[in-house]
């Protein structure tokens, strides 16, 4: 059996380890246009804040670790076509310039995601940068050294943390958002209220609910950020606007949602029975609707890739879908969230209530203790929760992950009051913040 591995980083990676291990008499092949493989992205920030000193300790596998597996790891590869129904990739060497065919058995299509590049005016520039991968993170290294003022574009997971981390470092920071709220997708306002707040005190300067007409400058380097309400002087403009699947070779050969998202089963097969997608390039089935939606996040990804390595021959593993979940460290603030938001909720079409309860995390006997503010959405006839968020200068953010399995497991507020937590007064109270939540919703 030929398999064939179009990129490498989360799914990739992953597919590729658990393949190699369940069909070891495969001939294995991955195409990674890159010298490197399994980025974590997500340590962005923190390696441009410094807090990752060594950034080899953001990659967790490597092509020489693929290779002891006994797979072909083709880095610094390009697929530039593919004819799915001949099973046949058309690749190019861009060391050697050289281009060459290959077939496969089975294809894995884990090419991930590209930040979404808008056509604005001037968006070419010197010192416009995207925050994907390795080499875009040593860049913003290298020129936010010689950088004074900073300006972000996009409020999301990313753009916020490179905003703290610019701001560290003592650059004059601002953070420009078309929405009127930063964490929009994945916070309602009373969480967001906080985190804006704490961006302000550290002399932040928030733009949003702006959109970004062009960009200025002078001999070809950025100098300025124009909006429709305001100008920003920039010597330094990192774009954090989203991200689109990176998908276009497979266009007219599967099906794809209109975002160029590929539609999988529950078993990350595509439309043709020896396709399998994973990761950044596909949609998954989300849980608190049951609607296919393109969430790019790594844990998603690492788990779709090992179940598309698992089906290969027959349907083994299912993918249970995903509540979105996720979380953020602003300052002392620990966030996390799972499944809708109560706007999202009845953006959504879904009749929802919703449940807040704020309470010391455990004991006021104890010597320290700090308060937590946990939101619960739920279904306003079935009672079935959809979402929760969390706020505490105390990491209590494992408690959206159990909030996760509630919502996966379709259960209701009623039966989160009365669901077994233990107590111990160093970690929390004889009600556990969750009960508490079902318990106030009665």
């Amino acid at each position: 059996m030929k398999i064939a591995v179009i990129g490498c980083t989360h799914a990739g990676t992953a597919a590729i380890v658990n393949a190699a291990t369940l069909y070891p008499d495969a001939e294995i092949t991955v195409y990674e246009r890159n010298d490197n493989i399994s980025f974590l992205s997500c340590g962005i920030a923190l390696y441009v804040g410094g807090v990752v000193k060594d950034p080899q300790g953001l990659f967790y596998s490597s092509p020489e670790e693929l290779s002891k597996l006994g797979v072909k790891t083709k880095m610094r590869h390009d697929v530039i076509d593919v004819s799915i129904e001949e099973k046949k990739i058309k690749v190019k060497n861009l060391e050697s310039e050289e281009t060459f065919e290959d077939t496969f058995d089975k294809l894995i299509i884990t090419t991930g995601s590209w930040p979404i590049i808008p056509p604005i005016e001037g968006i070419d520039m010197e010192n416009i940068l995207l925050s994907k991968n390795f080499y875009h993170s040593n860049t913003i290294i290298e020129k936010a050294e010689k950088a004074e003022n900073i300006v972000v574009v996009g409020a999301g997971y990313i753009g916020v943390e490179l905003v703290e981390s610019f701001q560290a470092q003592g650059k004059n920071v601002t953070l420009v958002d078309s929405m009127d709220r930063i964490l929009s997708k994945y916070l309602d306002k009373e969480y967001t209220d906080i985190a804006e707040e704490a961006f302000v005190e550290k002399g932040i300067k928030l733009a949003l609910g702006e959109t970004v007409t062009r960009f200025e400058g002078v001999d070809g380097k950025v100098s300025k950020v124009v909006t429709a309400k305001g100008e920003y002087d920039a010597d330094l403009v990192i774009l954090c606007i989203g991200f689109k699947p990176n998908t276009a070779l497979f266009k007219g050969q599967i099906d794809m949602l209109d975002s160029g998202a590929i539609i999988i089963n529950e078993h990350m097969q595509t439309s043709h029975q020896d396709v399998f997608a994973a990761g950044d390039s596909c949609a998954v089935i989300y849980n608190p609707t049951g609607e296919s939606r393109y969430i790019p996040l790594a844990t998603n990804a690492v788990r779709m890739g090992t179940i598309a390595a698992r089906n290969l021959i027959e349907s083994k593993a299912k993918y249970l879908g995903t509540q979105g979940t996720s979380g953020i460290k602003i300052y002392e603030y620990c966030i996390a969230a799972t499944g809708l938001t109560e706007e999202s909720a009845k953006d959504a079409g879904l009749k929802v209530k919703t449940v807040t309860v704020k309470d010391n995390y455990r004991p006021e006997f104890m010597p320290t203790y700090e308060e937590v503010m946990l939101k619960v959405v739920y279904e306003e006839e079935s009672r079935r929760i959809v979402g929760a968020q969390l706020l505490s200068k105390a990491d209590l953010t494992q408690s959206i992950n159990t909030m996760s399995v509630v919502i996966q497991n379709k259960m209701t507020v009623d039966e989160l009051a009365y669901v077994d937590f233990f107590f111990q007064p160093h970690f929390n109270k004889p009600w556990n913040i969750l009960n508490l939540a079902g318990l106030n919703a009665k």
